[in-house]
């Protein structure tokens, strides 16, 4: 059991770097640049296409490595 656990904790980890190196910075590109923070205050939409895939991935592979983690320190 702690083996699979930590296998799945090593995986999860994984994924979890990889999904958060894909996402996009919040200012990338030029426009960040020149617009500042006006776009934070102005510019609130929802994202879209694959910049929600990638947010939703990280919010589900996170609290998946903290249950692991969580659950493999229990059974240490």
């Amino acid at each position: 059991m702690e083996t699979t656990l930590l296998v799945l904790l090593i995986i999860d980890a994984i994924a979890l770097i990889t999904v958060v190196v894909l996402q996009s910075g919040k200012s990338a590109g030029l426009s960040g640049a020149i617009t500042g923070g006006a776009e934070q205050l102005f510019g609130k939409q929802k994202a879209r296409g694959m910049d929600a895939v990638l947010i939703k991935a990280t919010t589900i592979l996170g609290i998946l490595f903290f249950i692991l983690t969580i659950t493999l320190g229990y059974v240490y």
